[in-house]
């Protein structure tokens, strides 16, 4: 059997493989297109699938598709959806601007299903019916966007925010040195300084969850330029409905399908959300890596879980690799929201042409951040142990306890005592029952570290522990 078969479309014949779903639009896609190797991702193809579905449902309800072309419109579409069929999805991610060689993918794979199965339908004048590239891929960007990030990113979120709220209940009792420009400071307790990795998490939470309202108002029934030209006015919402069904997430149809096909505002504006939360990992990674540096030559206030040999040279060796990967992952979300901005400024007049950039760039960010902040809760959070003796070591010794006496020797006679504790590498205790003139049942009442945990005034007359 030849390994190709004959397709046309209205360019011309083309030779596709022979066991290929898609024909001769695909086909002139992948040869026109061979730059990266990267594919639209599976959120995606999903979200084709269901639009796909959905608007074959909203077809027959307003009379444009027979009852059997409907329903095998919508098997095939669905089947897309679940993805059995993903390998029949080759384009390239650096393709047309519209994502149109993309969507005719979609309709070329679903209209060959549905002819396999006993039913003929044509991409263009049935799968493709009161639909345009130039509303289908805009439409799939906020479907498969907003569907990820309930499904997988909100609860990975939710569940990191929880793990590091059960930390914080463990270490509300343990004081330690707090650091300001990475320098000794006055005392924290680890919950009140995992507290604020909690409420970074909860505000990103917040953010993201808002920016959902504007991803779910979906600009399908704008067809070809915002217009609506060759769909019923009633199509978009038709399909907005469907979509809710098939999904159950609150989908609506666009105020305005001019803003949603020429403009990306809201994928910009959830990518923005992203890199804010990415900012919020990488700084919590980066006070881990920092915790359990050492564990000699370091901070070593913390042990995180040794989950593999750290140097091919050096044994014994255990780094913090989950910290590094939350980084990295930060750091490519971080690139992907510049390349969604310049793609978000790429809206010329009645259309935006880095439609495909967007989908790939927002979905990766979306997955990593999702995947990452699993690992962080379970592999790094969850298990780190406090070296106690060394945390207690290095409060005893900070002279920057000194701080809480200001109200009672002033602040230049307790940075003269501060001074004199670093040059002689002695507790602040022992320098300050010299320089003071306060009793030593007066300096541990002042001077104790987890008192001062609690802010207030804690010299002589003052509002105490």
């Amino acid at each position: 059997m030849s390994p190709y078969r004959i397709e046309h479309d209205s360019m011309g014949e083309l030779k596709v493989p022979t066991d290929a779903l898609y024909g001769a639009q695909t086909q002139r896609a992948v040869n026109n297109f061979p730059i990266s190797g990267l594919h639209l991702p599976r959120p995606f193809i999903r979200a084709l699938g269901l639009i796909k579905a959905a608007a074959a449902e909203a077809n027959l309800s307003l009379g444009h598709l027979r009852k059997g072309q409907a329903v095998a419109i919508r098997k095939a579409a669905l089947a897309v959806a679940d993805g059995q069929f993903d390998d029949q999805f080759p384009i390239d991610v650096f393709q047309t601007g519209s994502g149109t060689s993309t969507n005719m993918n979609a309709n070329e794979v679903i209209a060959h299903l549905a002819a396999k199965a006993g039913t003929k339908v044509h991409p263009n004048d049935h799968v493709n019916y009161g639909q345009s590239s130039n509303d289908v891929i805009p439409t799939a960007i906020h479907v498969s966007a907003t569907l990820t990030v309930s499904e997988q990113l909100l609860p990975a979120l939710k569940h990191l925010k929880k793990t590091i709220e059960r930390r914080v209940r463990e270490l509300k009792n343990t004081p330690k040195t707090g650091r300001t420009h990475l320098m000794d400071a006055m005392p924290v307790t680890f919950g009140q300084e995992l507290s604020g990795w909690a409420a970074q998490i909860g505000s990103s939470i917040e953010r993201i969850e808002d920016s959902l309202k504007r991803m779910r108002r979906l600009p399908q029934g704008g067809t070809a330029v915002g217009t609506g030209i060759n769909a019923e006015p009633t199509f978009g919402p038709a399909v907005a409905r469907e979509l809710k069904k098939l999904t159950g997430v609150r989908f609506e149809s666009a105020a305005n399908y001019f803003e949603g096909m020429a403009g990306q505002d809201a994928a910009v504006e959830l990518s923005g959300q992203l890199k804010a939360l990415a900012v919020a990992l990488m700084k919590i990674a980066n006070d881990l890596r920092w915790m359990n540096s050492g564990p000699l030559a370091g901070l070593g206030e913390i042990e995180l879980p040794a989950l593999q040999p750290g140097s091919s040279i050096m044994p014994g060796k255990v780094n913090p690799v989950i910290p590094e990967a939350t980084a990295m992952v930060a750091a490519q979300v971080i690139g992907n929201d510049a390349a969604i901005t310049i793609a978000g400024q790429s809206g010329n007049f009645q259309l935006n042409v880095m439609l495909p950039l967007v989908a790939h760039n927002l979905l990766q960010s979306i997955g990593i951040l999702s995947n990452v902040s699993v690992l962080l809760a379970d592999k790094a959070i969850a298990g780190f142990k406090v070296n106690t003796a060394r945390v207690k070591e290095a409060l005893d010794k900070n002279p920057i306890l000194v701080t809480a006496l200001n109200p009672v020797i002033g602040y230049e006679k307790g940075a003269a005592t501060a001074k004199q504790a670093y040059k002689q590498k002695r507790p602040i205790m022992d320098v300050a029952l010299e320089t003071t003139g306060l009793k030593k049942e007066e300096l541990k009442r002042l001077l104790d570290p987890m008192a001062l945990t609690k802010g207030g005034i804690h010299g002589s007359g003052g509002g105490g522990g």
